[in-house]
């Protein structure tokens, strides 16, 4: 093996390095046979599972958003919900407070109507009072100026009959006069 030594530069190259270049050739075949098919099928397995992982985040994220969409949907129906019952209570006060307030004239009213009534009333029964007190008395006068007792029917005749005229003067009396 001396005509394969020989020196180039730094390097010697003798038999050990064509030795060396068989070795180096089998064990690249043995690597690009066994060991990297390995390796690529690992790192292939490696970039899949990333690429799932990145999908289920993409995925979540997505998931998160739609939810956070949903819960501000549902927040403002809330606040949609709570505002229309404000709203449906304020207007329920305020037909309630008409209500009542209808109810307190209604029956201011019916109180006046019943004391109009009752003044009514007893401005009739005071009339009445009036006219039997005059009677009373012009039949008394009567007695006396005339000297003789009048029987009750004829003497209460004479009274309706003269109530009558006065009432019936008295206000011809403000017509007239008017």
């Amino acid at each position: 093996m001396i005509f394969l030594a020989g020196v180039a530069g730094v390097i010697a190259i003798n038999g050990t390095v064509i030795v060396e270049l068989i070795t180096f050739l089998i064990m690249l075949a043995i690597l690009a046979r066994y060991v990297y098919p390995e390796i690529v099928r690992l790192a292939e397995a490696r970039q899949l599972a990333i690429a799932q992982q990145l999908n289920e985040a993409e995925q979540a994220r997505a998931e998160a958003e739609q939810r956070l969409k949903e819960a501000a949907s549902r927040l403002e129906d809330a606040r949609k919900t709570a505002q229309s019952v404000i709203d449906a209570a304020t207007k329920s006060g305020e037909q309630l407070r008409q209500e009542l307030r209808q109810k307190a004239e209604e029956e201011s009213k019916r109180t006046v109507e019943a004391a109009r009534k009752e003044i009514e009333a007893e401005r009739e029964r005071a009339v009445q009072s009036v006219r039997n007190e005059v009677a009373t008395l012009v039949v008394a006068a009567t007695e006396k100026v005339i000297g003789e007792t009048l029987d009750d029917d004829k003497h209460r005749r004479l009274i309706e009959k003269a109530i009558a005229e006065v009432s019936g003067g008295d206000s011809r009396s403000r017509q007239g006069g008017s």
